[in-house]
C-alpha cells in the first residue's frame, strides 16, 4: 500500500479531450506565437490581443469534456483513501478545467487556471468565466488592471512550496501525459525518486526524463491509465516492474 501518492498531468491527458498541446514544433499555441502570448512582455506590448487570446480560450472550454483518465484520476482520489488509508494529491501543468469537472476536488494548477483572473494592481486572485479586456474592472479593488491568471514563461509556477513537499513524502509518483521539457515539472520526478518513491510516466512515448522514472507505460491515457487506476484500487500498489 502506498500511503502518498502524487500525480502530475501534462498537456497529453488533456489533448484526448481535443485541447491542442501546449508546445508545438512551429512555435504556435493556437495559431499565434508562444512570446506574444505566453510571456509578460507579450502582454505589456499588446494587452488586448492577449486578452483576446484567452478570452477565446476560456469561450473553447466550453465545449470540451473530461475523458476517462481525468475521470480515472478523480475516482482514485476518492476511492484510494477510503480503502487504504493514505492520501492522493494531484498537480497539473494545464490551465484548463477539465479535472474539476470529472470531480477532482482540489488540483494544484502550478500553471494558474483559463477559469481564473489576476488583479495586478491589488493581488487578488479569483473564479472568472467572462470575456476580460483592458477595461475590465477588478471586482476586489475596482482598479483597470486584470490580466489572464496564467503562469507565463519567465514567471514562478504557483504552489512550489506545497509542491515540493508532497514530492518529497511521497511514495508513488506518477505522472501524465507531460514531455519532460518544462522546468520545475520536468524534475519532479527525479527529486520524488531521491526521496525513495517509486516513480511511473504514462504517455503516448518516453518523454525527454523518461529515465528518471522507474518505468513507463506507454499509450493513450483513457486506457492506459485506466488500468492502473484499476489495479491500486484493487491491489493497494501496482504490480509492473521496471
Amino acid at each position: 500500500m502506498y500511503k502518498s501518492i502524487v500525480i502530475l498531468t501534462g498537456a497529453g491527458i488533456s489533448a484526448e479531450s481535443g485541447i491542442p498541446v501546449f508546445r508545438s514544433e512551429t512555435g504556435l499555441w493556437e495559431q499565434e506565437k508562444v512570446e506574444e502570448v505566453a510571456t509578460y512582455e507579450g502582454f505589456m506590448r499588446d494587452k488586448t490581443k492577449v486578452h483576446a487570446f484567452y478570452n477565446k480560450m476560456r469561450t473553447s472550454l466550453k465545449d470540451k469534456k473530461p475523458n476517462p483518465a481525468h475521470l480515472a484520476l478523480a475516482k482514485l482520489e476518492k476511492e484510494y483513501p477510503q480503502k487504504f488509508g493514505g492520501s492522493v494529491s494531484l498537480i497539473t501543468q494545464n490551465i484548463d478545467n477539465l479535472h474539476e469537472m470529472a470531480g477532482s476536488e482540489a488540483p494544484i494548477h502550478m500553471h494558474g487556471e483559463l477559469m481564473s483572473i489576476l488583479c495586478e494592481h491589488c493581488g487578488a486572485r479569483y473564479s472568472y468565466q467572462e470575456d476580460s479586456s483592458v477595461v475590465s474592472e477588478c471586482a476586489m479593488c475596482h482598479h483597470k488592471a486584470l490580466r489572464p491568471d496564467i503562469v507565463w514563461f519567465g514567471e514562478m509556477p504557483y504552489h512550489m512550496d506545497e509542491i515540493q513537499d508532497l514530492l518529497v513524502k511521497c511514495d508513488l509518483f506518477m505522472a501524465v501525459g507531460t514531455s519532460g521539457v518544462v522546468y520545475p515539472a520536468a524534475g519532479f520526478c527525479s527529486l520524488a525518486r531521491q526521496c525513495g518513491a517509486t516513480c511511473v510516466e504514462f504517455n503516448l512515448e518516453k518523454s525527454q526524463v523518461a529515465s528518471d522514472f522507474n518505468y513507463g507505460i506507454y499509450g493513450k491515457a483513457s486506457v492506459t491509465l485506466v488500468k492502473a487506476v484499476d489495479e491500486l484500487l484493487e491491489k493497494g500498489t501496482l504490480s509492473h516492474q521496471a
